[in-house]
């Protein structure tokens, strides 16, 4: 375990800063979807499927990942995760159809479901050492990655092709992991004293039934909420731009008003946390959800479907990392892995889901079943919250 303060604060830092390549990464991706898709020709549900190649490479690497981490230790892991998901961000605008979009987004979905499950990994574990619940603090720094990388991407339609906009993200991303990689694999890691340090041998501890069950339940959690993170990320510039005839540029802004309401929401989640609990942040955050995304998917004008977006990321900001940090607290490395898995699983399956219900109704009606599902979270958290407490 790290011997001081200080080398705590240095972990702390270069894990904000993994956190928040990752959402600028991300979002300068999914604000060139638009462009892609027409690009590739593709309709919705071919996009759609496309899509799915991120999906499909990040839950298969998630489960992988755990095991990688419980072996190398989760520092090297995300500094290696980050270089290849920084390489890969310049593969999409190379592609001319849906089939070879799907392919190269199967690299990416694997390297950014790797480095997700890395460094929460890395997180839970400072997060037990420091005793305090800032696990909030490090997805606001992946939210304010990707409000940076989205209101670059409005700024950069117009006058860059998506080509030379990705291979510049590229570039940054690799200056950042060359910096941030650097002083991550100098820390040690910050081992809780009930946890076995990385590389140890022996077989990991079998987790009893009751325990599983806790982690499936807050990886469903994650699996709700998250699903609104993807859906807005893939679909929400679309919706913008197709249903209310919003420019490219505003349309971008639509990813920015909810990455800029989550990045509050999560910078006050310790607080939140720490005066309210964990259930009453959820039921709360997941309640405000559901009438955000009502009013940004049913909403006939630009700027009232822009609040609703706001409202929306304000509502969803601190049920993901409270989710992945207590399962992460009760499972360690697995623990992280299967409630990643089916988190990101909701935010990458998400987007697919609707490109098939947007063919099948509309867009608009498509994105309410993020209300939905963040209903559901509500419901299960108030469902298990005796079970959750005790655990």
């Amino acid at each position: 375990m790290p011997g001081s303060r200080d080398d705590l604060t240095r972990l702390r830092i270069a894990l904000t800063a993994f956190f928040a390549l990752d959402g600028f990464v991300f979002a300068g991706w999914v604000v060139r979807i638009p462009a892609i898709k027409e690009q590739t020709g593709a309709s919705a549900s071919a996009l759609g499927l496309a899509l799915l190649g991120v999906s499909a490479g990040a839950v298969v690497t998630m489960t992988l990942t755990g095991r990688l981490v419980r072996r190398y230790g989760s520092h090297p892991v995300t500094v290696a995760c980050a270089v290849l998901l920084c390489l890969s961000i310049a593969l999409p605008p190379l592609t001319h159809s849906a089939l070879a979009l799907g392919a190269v987004l199967l690299v990416f979905g694997s390297a950014y479901g790797g480095i997700n499950v890395a460094f929460n990994s890395a997180a839970v574990d400072l997060v037990a050492v420091l005793r305090r619940p800032i696990m909030p603090s490090f997805h606001a720094a992946f939210s304010l990655g990707g409000m940076v990388g989205a209101g670059l991407g409005g700024l950069v339609a117009g006058s860059l092709s998506p080509t030379r906009h990705l291979l510049g993200l590229t570039l940054i991303g690799l200056l950042v992991t060359l910096v941030a990689g650097r002083a991550l694999l100098r820390c040690e890691p910050a081992v809780p004293p009930d946890r076995p340090a990385a590389g140890d041998e022996g077989s990991p501890r079998r987790l009893d039934r009751r325990t599983r069950r806790l982690v499936l339940t807050f990886g469903l959690i994650a699996l709700c909420t998250a699903y609104g993170e993807g859906a807005m990320a893939d679909w929400g510039a679309l919706h913008l731009e197709q249903d209310l005839d919003a420019s490219p540029g505003l349309a971008a802004a639509g990813y920015s008003c909810f990455a800029l309401a989550m990045t509050v929401g999560r910078l006050t989640g310790t607080t939140l946390l720490e005066r309210l609990g964990r259930t009453t942040t959820v039921v709360a955050g997941g309640t405000t959800a559901v009438a955000g995304m009502l009013l940004g998917s049913l909403a006939p004008s630009v700027w009232a479907a822009l609040f609703g977006f706001a409202v929306t990321g304000l509502g969803l900001a601190n049920i993901f990392p409270v989710a992945v940090e207590r399962a992460g607290a009760l499972g360690g490395p697995s623990g992280v892995a299967t409630a990643s898995t089916l988190g990101y699983g909701g935010m990458l399956l998400g987007p697919p889901a609707i490109g098939f219900m947007a063919d099948w109704f509309s867009l608009p009606a498509a994105l309410t079943s993020v209300a939905v599902l963040a209903a559901v979270a509500v419901l299960v958290a108030v469902a298990t919250r005796r079970a959750a407490a005790a655990g």
